[in-house]
């Protein structure tokens, strides 16, 4: 439906929030296009978009591939137990409740001032069964109950890096314990030539599920760029035709990689443990340009 010309001259009237916040320096966008969509920045770096008026629109070219995720673990419409480790603007929890009502959801957010202003300035839907957690997120995924989970999505990045805790095989032993049997993994991961970080994230995944499945853009996959990648995993086996449906049909569509051509794809890569574990690549300057 096409916008009237004062309900974008009211987006265009907002003014950007901007304060300090644990990770640096939170700012809130208001979306010229949408009356009540905001984007969340963290020192110039995107993290989220909002719509509260439409919380199942995702702007985000990861954000819609984790919402693939979300689609497909479940019937249609069935509510889920979901952890979403990273919290942002809570964008992949207000789409779960958005798309699976009474679904229950626990958020792990560390940086607890970030909760306050998201709170405050884009409030959520009071019915959405959403609990925030302000602590670390492997901390809080310790707290999860054994088999609780139908869905655990990892979307954490400090000064746009994921800590290296959360990349080895015991942070994935904590995820399978947290997940129902048959329940999904996914976490974004953000990488760079040559991809020596998202090959080791797969070979570390290969170790702790059977079942892998990767969606990214083909020029990420083929090394020409630094971009995000979202993998997939499950103890039983993925729904591949149903990803690869999607993905192809987005705005910016992705290709989806599995079986033995993504175990290839490692190049041998080795698992991450603790001992290993490095934060993930920092992004060129010129991605947020």
């Amino acid at each position: 439906m096409a916008r009237s010309r004062s309900s974008r001259r009211a987006a265009a009237s907002v003014e950007a929030v901007v304060e300090p916040v644990d990770g640096g320096l939170a700012e809130l966008i208001p979306d010229r296009e949408r009356a009540r969509a905001w984007t969340l920045l963290i020192d110039g770096a995107p993290q989220s978009h909002v719509d509260l008026d439409d919380p199942a629109h995702l702007s985000f070219e990861y954000q819609r591939r984790l919402g693939h995720v979300i689609d497909l673990v479940a019937p249609p419409g069935k509510p889920v137990h979901a952890v979403h480790l990273g919290g942002g603007a809570l964008t992949l929890a207000r789409y779960t409740a958005a798309t699976r009502p009474r679904s229950t959801q626990q958020v792990v957010e560390r940086d607890a001032a970030l909760v306050q202003l998201v709170r405050r300035e884009l409030p959520l839907d009071p019915n959405a069964r959403i609990r925030v957690r302000s602590t670390d997120a492997r901390e809080g995924l310790g707290k999860v109950l054994d088999g609780w989970a139908d869905l655990v999505i990892a979307d954490v990045f400090s000064g746009a890096r994921t800590p290296a805790h959360l990349t080895s095989t015991e942070f994935l032993d904590e995820v399978r314990r947290a997940l129902k049997p048959g329940g999904l993994y996914a976490a974004n991961l953000a990488d760079g030539p040559p991809l020596a970080h998202l090959r080791g994230q797969i070979a570390t995944a290969a170790a702790r599920f059977e079942h892998l499945a990767l969606i990214a853009d083909p020029t990420v996959l083929r090394s020409k760029r630094f971009g995000n990648a979202v993998l997939v995993a499950s103890d039983t086996p993925l729904p591949i035709a149903e990803l690869t449906r999607k993905a192809a049909g987005d705005p910016h569509p992705g290709r989806v990689e599995h079986g033995r051509a993504l175990l290839d794809f490692t190049g041998g890569a080795t698992p991450v443990t603790d001992a290993s574990a490095v934060a993930s690549p920092a992004p060129p300057p010129s991605v947020f340009r």
